[in-house]
């Protein structure tokens, strides 16, 4: 029995079910096959098939328990193996000095706190000495916020226990086991920080993880400064960043939308969008657009200034010195792999990690506004944008607003980066003329013809063939992982459910803002994408035009519902009760944008 030259004998041994055993059974099959025995030949064939259907079926019963986990660790787990995938291996070698060059590089605005001029609020015409403001000493007094103990226990039996211990070396397993037995003394040791306006020393430390943010790094800046923090810390600060949000909610700028109830990044975008489109219906009408780039915008925080803000937000003086002692003389170091740096101690800034960090820092740009309406200053966290809606040429008001920012930024120690803030035209007359260009800090702005702005991009002819284009290459690339799913002969309810979660996602992401406006063309081509994944999965899917019009609904019913929502006076009830007045539109591309869509589909 001649032994053929076909490659069907070979088989793939990077398979995760496949182990020593069947390759030794694969040998003796190999063996069988070159010694011309038909029946050794057989029984070896067979004993082989039998043995890698054993295993293709436990390993589909461990995948079936790793997915259906409520754990994404142990879903990522289960997917690397499927695929095959192994962890890159890290671009720049961990050294002692990379890690304290780094620690160095996130203090470094602590060594320019000594050479700022003293705050003066805009608003405010009194003037300040000229030396920073010294911290208030610290009194015992009655404290403004009083903290239960039922409310400590509550938040220690939240905590995950997958989430990583602080330099203190508390881990949440241990709060969240023990949370009966430490609330009581936890409790004392809280109201006693709120009654001395102090934070205890422990509960300051920060160990600084740089992450990261691209493959390859070049440079300091490439890396992100995640700080882990106190886990008892940490529950302290969701006691009072709920007093806190209490307080200042009303307050906020509605045009901030980040960290509250009831918006988004699509509410940002739609409201951008909605304020460009109603303009330019107009004639002789045209936006720029000004995408803001701030410098580690949460680690230039003077605490001192942060304070002065807090007081004019009716925040009670003892929470604002506990806040001021929170923020200061914060002792941090750098880990990187096992080696760490030496400790440095900073009183700028609030660490990325911290849970009251996302919010001081919105109340700390809250004073940062627009003070002319033909001018809109969107905000999203550190994400800003200024939106100039200008007619008949006359752009001084967008340029004085844009110069009133950079002087903001250079009273509240926030460093603009000119290299990365960019501008964009949208200007939809028939023969528009050159543009002046724009200058920040005499440094000329950028002109690009696109712009990734909160996850979507945003062309200056508002098209969105470049957003689809990236969607679509991002869907259809996940669309592998199911296939491996389904050659794991895994149910149809788990891979539903993974593409639901996994490539539905990335489909769907922003889809309130585009897809009316988005071009025939381009919504088949999203819609092959799902039909492909029916095909693999063997069950319908839910098409995105029902996606589209059921998250419309759900939007728009949630601004209908908030009236501190910017968009909520836009749904205006008519005289009967019943239905919402129509917006008037003259052209096609604001018609199709959220919210005349989101009216009708209430009135449906």
């Amino acid at each position: 029995m001649c032994v053929p030259t076909r490659t069907y004998l070979t088989f793939n041994n990077d398979k995760p079910w496949f182990s020593a055993k069947h390759k030794q059974l694969r040998q003796a099959k190999e063996d069988a096959y070159r010694s011309g025995d038909k029946a050794l030949y057989k029984q070896a064939k067979y004993t082989l098939n039998r043995e890698i259907r054993v295993a293709k079926s436990n390993y589909s019963g461990k995948l079936k328990k790793q997915l259906s986990r409520s754990d994404s660790k142990s879903v990522w787990n289960g997917l690397k193996a499927i695929t095959s995938y192994k962890s890159p291996s890290p671009s720049t070698e961990a050294s002692q000095q990379l890690a304290d060059d780094l620690n160095e590089f996130y203090c470094r605005f602590e060594k320019q706190k000594t050479g700022l001029t003293s705050y003066t609020h805009p608003d405010c015409p009194t003037t300040q000495p000229s030396t920073p403001c010294p911290s208030i000493p610290p009194t015992v007094s009655q404290p403004a916020l009083k903290i239960c103990e039922g409310d400590v226990c509550k938040v220690f039996r939240k905590q995950k226990i997958r989430k990583a211990k602080g330099p203190d070396g508390v881990s949440p397993a241990c709060l969240k086991a023990c949370a009966v037995q430490l609330s009581s003394i936890f409790t004392l040791i809280f109201n006693r920080s709120l009654e001395l306006c102090i934070v205890p020393p422990c509960f300051k430390c920060s160990t600084i993880i740089p992450v990261p943010k691209k493959p390859k790094t070049t440079g300091l800046n490439d890396y992100r400064p995640v700080a882990l923090t106190s886990v008892v810390m940490k529950s302290f600060e969701r006691l009072v960043l709920a007093y806190l949000k209490d307080i200042t909610g009303p307050l906020l700028d509605p045009l901030q939308f980040a960290y509250q109830a009831n918006t988004s990044v699509d509410d940002a975008v739609n409201m951008g969008l909605h304020y460009i489109l109603q303009h330019l219906d107009k004639p002789g009408t045209y936006a720029r657009i000004l995408f803001v780039d701030f410098s580690s915008a949460f680690n230039t925080i003077i605490p001192d200034i942060l304070q002065n803000k807090l007081s004019q937000l009716s925040v009670p003086t003892s929470i604002c010195q506990w806040i001021t002692s929170f923020l200061t003389d914060r002792q941090q170091l750098v880990r990187l792999g096992k080696l760490t740096s030496g400790t440095r101690t900073i009183s700028t800034g609030a660490p990325q990690g911290c849970v009251l960090s996302p919010l001081l820092f919105s109340l700390y740009t809250n004073d940062c506004t627009s003070k002319d309406p033909s001018v809109k200053l969107l905000k999203f966290a550190d994400d800003t944008t200024v939106i100039g809606l200008i007619r008949d040429g006359d752009e001084s008001a967008y340029r004085q607003e844009v110069e009133q920012l950079s002087l903001w930024c250079s009273r509240n120690n926030l460093e603009l980066n000119t290299l990365k803030t960019v501008e964009m035209m949208v200007d939809f007359r028939r023969k528009p003329p050159a543009l002046t260009p724009l200058s920040i800090m005499n440094n000329t702005v950028a002109a690009v013809d696109s712009f990734r702005f909160l996850g979507t991009n945003i062309s200056q002819d508002l098209k969105w063939d470049i957003h689809i284009d990236f969607i679509v290459k991002k869907a259809q690339q996940r669309l592998y992982f199911l296939r491996q799913l389904k050659k794991c002969n895994l149910p149809q309810a788990l891979m539903t459910q993974f593409y639901s979660a996994v490539i539905e996602s990335v489909l769907c992401s922003s889809i309130t803002v585009w897809f009316w406006a988005a071009s025939k063309s381009d919504i088949r081509r999203l819609q092959r994408t799902v039909r492909t994944a029916e095909r693999i999965i063997g069950v319908h899917l839910p098409n995105l035009q029902e996606l589209y019009i059921s998250r419309v609904k759900k939007q728009a019913g949630n601004i209908v519902k908030d009236p501190s929502h910017p968009g909520h006076n836009l749904f205006a009830l008519l005289p009967s009760g019943r239905c919402y007045r129509s917006l008037s539109t003259k052209t096609s591309r604001h018609k199709n944008s959220f919210f005349p869509n989101a009216i009708s589909s209430l009135n449906r």
